[in-house]
Order: structure tokens, then sequence, then C-alpha cells
């Protein structure tokens, strides 16, 4: 596992008692029901992990940025307040 996996996943499994696995994450971040159904885990990716990791893992993980982008503004909304990749393209 990446140093950078392993930074995300220890800022998001920790707060939670969670064990996702970086593909567990990945689809978490790329999935827009996580939104719908407020998932803690893809919103600590989002809020709580530093912004150029997160860009990072999306690299390694291949997810579409434009996808978890447009995520992270569905949960930017849902908490009221400007999450990093929500401005993101």
């Amino acid at each position: 596992m990446s140093i950078v996996a392993v930074k995300v996943l220890s800022t998001v499994n920790a707060p939670y008692g969670t064990k996702l696995s970086a593909e567990q994450l990945a689809s978490k971040i790329s999935d827009p029901a996580s939104a719908v159904n407020f998932d803690a885990s893809a919103f600590s990716f989002f809020s709580e992990v530093d912004e150029n990791l997160q860009i990072s893992f999306l690299g390694e993980m291949h997810v579409d940025p434009a996808i978890a982008s447009d995520l992270a503004r569905k949960f930017s909304a849902l908490a009221g307040y400007p999450l990093p990749l929500a401005r993101a393209a």
C-alpha cells in the first residue's frame, strides 16, 4: 500500500473505527449514493484529508476527478461549508 493510501485511510478510518480498504474508499468517493446516505467515510475524505492527498489518492485509485468533485459539491451543500474538491473541475 502506498504512503498516500496509508495517510488517507488512517485519517478516514481512525475516527470512526472502520477498516475500509483503499478500494472500498475509492468506491465510496465516486458513488453519488454516498451523499444521499450521508456516508461518514466519504465525508471524512472530503473534509478531513489534505487536498493534495485527496488529489494524489484519486490518481492512485483511478477515480475520475470530475465525479469526485461533483460528490464533494453535494457534501459541501449538505455540510453548509466549502470543501476543497467542491471547487475543482
